[in-house]
């Protein structure tokens, strides 16, 4: 008999036994609601080799697209073939910190005579805890945190790969297929892990989930609207606006902040608390962009800035407290692990750091594990090596016309031509948003205070490997800010305080958003930014 392999660990097939059962035997948490018989959708996983082995797709599997199967429902039939997959809830490295930020607080929710009170309302019994959520709702990645909401502090935080990758890798695809015959599919699966995720974190805090009464959960555009049931069609279609900007735009909506009942939502806290999410800036750039911008305090600095989230959408806000403007670049998932073969995620055994020496490839992989392939900052490093090296020149050709270069020999890992132009244009992207940012701001770097890096995958690149690839704007060193998952912190402070709720709202409804794709040399500054070189620093 052959064996069912996930995440390293192998088990011998046995006749009749579900993909579920192998994950009970290799001791993997696959999340369910329904007892296992189909009916909740939540224990989908991807089968990454041997889905031939398996039953045909049942009836309650006819959401998914090829690849993906439900662990209870997934029988392996062919107990002589070998077959691999992989949950949709694996552990990324988590990024908790950020820069931090002293606020006056002013929660929605208080205690006064052993009773609960939430936007002044008698709402409870006072149970010995008053406890908060924040989120940041990431196309790849989601993170929560809960909050005492008495003293302020942080309790825990916890992050898994977002289950919605079925639906596609990046927001397009995602509104794709939401648009289409599985509506729903996408936020039924979101708010199941979610609750999943919040029964997980209450019982290692000894605390109940109705103990939370107040959420903020914050994301980009598409997944802040798919959480809360909004149509994502037209994000998806020029001018890729949410409806819910377009009824802010038509004065049918005080801003573009979302609120509702968290039994509503289904999100199982307490049924009357509220899910919040901050406003949207424009187009794609979302609540999780407003609360960057409350972590880095642009509501009370007179400092000209540039922010840069990078991600599968990487979004660039320039400018100070009275003027900003504001660009999103479709980046797409090249450096999170698509597009790539030997690509991967941030997690354990992932190449995050790589130099070359006279020839000779010195690699780091996260957690110090066997490399399994290589994440974003590796790709980085990769690339800014090869042109040091004089391995690749900056059209991202290889010396003597290789089609290959091998990062790893003992795995024999390489990155190809393709794969190389890929990541350029993947690149390019995030040069274009920032170049065009910059350049409409109308002033040169040497005139910005600061660059700030938010997100996970800007906290760990190598800075000047970035500067060198054209992958971020050529700043001085001294001027960068990692500011770390700056959309948490964001969302805990919007958690803390209904004041600074209101006062991103106001700050949002007057940043400009440059729409790219209409910028008349687009072209022009696409074809520069797929070279492996720096920006320029001059835009006036």
């Amino acid at each position: 008999m052959s064996p069912v392999f996930s995440d390293g660990s192998r088990h011998e097939s046995l006749p009749n036994k579900t993909i579920f059962d192998y994950a009970d035997f290799l001791k993997i948490r696959v999340p369910t609601a329904c007892r296992r018989n189909g009916s909740c959708h939540e224990c989908i996983v991807e089968i990454k080799n041997g889905k031939e082995a398996l039953n045909p797709i049942s009836k309650s599997e006819d959401f998914l697209k090829d690849g993906y199967r439900l662990a209870c429902q997934a029988v392996v039939e062919k107990l002589d073939s070998v077959v691999e997959f992989s949950t949709l809830r694996r552990q990324p490295r988590i990024l908790t910190k950020s820069i931090s930020r002293d606020i006056e607080t002013s929660p929605k929710v208080t205690t006064k005579n052993g009773r609960v009170f939430i936007d002044q309302m008698d709402s409870d019994i006072y149970k010995g805890k008053i406890l908060g959520l924040s989120g940041d709702i990431g196309t790849t990645t989601i993170v929560l945190k809960i909050v005492d909401l008495e003293t302020m502090e942080p309790l825990i935080t916890s992050s898994f790969e977002n289950p919605q990758r079925f639906g596609g890798s990046d927001v397009m695809n995602r509104i794709s297929y939401d648009s289409g015959d599985n509506h729903g599919e996408l936020k039924n699966v979101l708010v199941a892990s979610i609750n999943f995720e919040i029964g997980e974190m209450c019982k290692s805090i000894n605390a109940h989930r109705r103990q939370i009464y107040d959420c903020v959960l914050v994301g980009n555009t598409t997944m802040r609207d798919i959480l809360f049931g909004i149509n994502v069609e037209s994000v998806g279609q020029k001018p890729y606006k949410s409806i819910i900007q377009t009824d802010f735009e038509n004065n049918k909506r005080k801003n573009t902040s979302l609120e509702e009942y968290a039994e509503k939502l289904g999100i199982r806290i307490f049924p009357k608390a509220k899910i919040y999410s901050g406003p949207l800036i424009s187009s794609h750039i979302g609540s999780d962009i407003a609360a960057d911008l409350l972590t880095i305090q642009i509501d009370d600095s007179d400092s000209n800035i540039m922010l840069v989230d990078v991600g599968t959408n990487t979004e660039v806000i320039i400018g100070n407290k009275n003027e900003m403007f504001a660009a999103s670049c479709p980046a797409g998932p090249a450096f999170e692990g698509g597009e790539v073969k030997y690509g991967m995620p941030g997690y354990e055994g992932a190449v995050e750091k790589l130099e070359i020496n006279n020839g000779t490839v010195i690699s780091t992989t996260i957690g110090d594990k066997p490399a399994e392939g290589i994440c974003g900052s590796g790709l980085v490093d990769l690339l800014a090596e090869l042109r040091k090296s004089n391995l690749m020149n900056d059209l991202g050709v290889l010396s003597d016309n290789k089609q290959e270069f091998e990062f790893d020999s003992s795995n024999k890992m390489t990155i190809s031509k393709a794969e190389i132009s890929s990541l350029a244009q993947a690149k390019s992207a995030n040069y274009c948003g920032q170049y065009i940012t910059l350049r409409k701001f109308g002033k040169s770097v040497d005139s910005l205070d600061y660059l700030y890096l938010a997100g996970g995958f800007a906290n760990y690149i190598n800075s000047q490997n970035a500067i060198d690839i054209g992958f971020i704007a050529n700043f001085p060193k001294e001027k960068i800010r990692k500011v770390g998952n700056a959309s948490l912190e964001g969302a805990t402070l919007m958690l803390k305080s209904t004041e600074l709720r209101a006062r991103i709202e106001k700050i949002c409804s007057n940043i400009q958003h440059i729409e790219l794709e209409t910028t008349p040399d687009f072209f022009e500054i696409f074809v520069e930014g797929c070279m492996f070189k720096s920006m320029p620093t001059n835009f006036t």
